[in-house]
């Protein structure tokens, strides 16, 4: 018995591993097919005054990781790129793209996220360069009433200077990378459109009705005979 197992163990993993590959293939092929239409869609957004300012400030999680100063800055936000390695499975990068601006030289701020077959991670971002005296990145902590900020920081600038390199099971998940990654990027124009509220204000309400109509349900039950 522990033969069999020992072999079946082996295949699943053989399977496991080939499933896994042509996943990746699949994955790689349509993020190809995307990229023009991602492309193609920053160009346009690029000519909507402040698109990106007010699609973080709609996401209740990354909007408030703004503070009254980083605002002013995601003025000058033109662009956002999410791109997957080639080998989709080694990682990816987040790049903003800022109009030239009164605060950093920079005009692209970049962090990457690279996974070796090994289980390692290596973070790496752009090392802002401000100009003087325009440095809010190491300003003082401020916390908002009721509500707990992922990062100690003032600034969300901060987050670009986050950088490391682990195991990937001592780190903890970068919640802000796979918030505009995987919820902002694919549709930015919910956010900017506030829709993203009114989805949760939709599904709030369908629940009330829901719960409504079982206390009717319940209701009629007990005065029938």
């Amino acid at each position: 018995m522990g033969r069999i197992s020992k072999v079946s163990t082996q295949l699943l993993q053989l399977v496991n591993e080939e499933a896994s590959h042509k996943v990746s293939e699949v994955e790689q092929k349509y993020n190809e097919i995307r990229r023009p239409v991602y492309l193609r869609r920053n160009q346009i957004i690029e000519s909507i005054s402040e698109f990106w300012l007010s699609a973080f400030l709609s996401h209740l999680a990354l909007g408030d990781l703004l503070s009254d100063e980083d605002q002013e800055i995601f003025k000058y936000f033109v662009s956002l790129d999410v791109e997957d390695f080639k080998d989709v499975k080694s990682g990816y990068s987040i790049t903003f793209t800022f109009s030239p601006n009164p605060y950093f030289e920079d005009t692209k701020l970049t962090k990457a996220f690279s996974f070796s077959d090994e289980g390692a991670v290596n973070i790496t971002g752009t090392s802002i360069k401000w100009k003087e005296g325009k440095n809010i990145a190491n300003g003082i902590e401020q916390k908002k009433k009721g509500k707990k900020r992922p990062y100690a920081g003032t600034s969300f600038f901060r987050w670009f200077s986050e950088t490391h390199e682990n195991d990937m099971s001592e780190i903890a998940t970068d919640e802000v990378a796979d918030m505009i990654k995987e919820d902002l990027w694919p549709n930015p124009l919910k956010y900017f459109n506030n829709e993203a509220d009114e989805d949760d204000s939709d599904e709030d309400d369908d629940g009330e009705h829901d719960f409504d109509d079982e206390e009717n349900d319940y209701d009629d039950s007990d005065e029938s005979p």
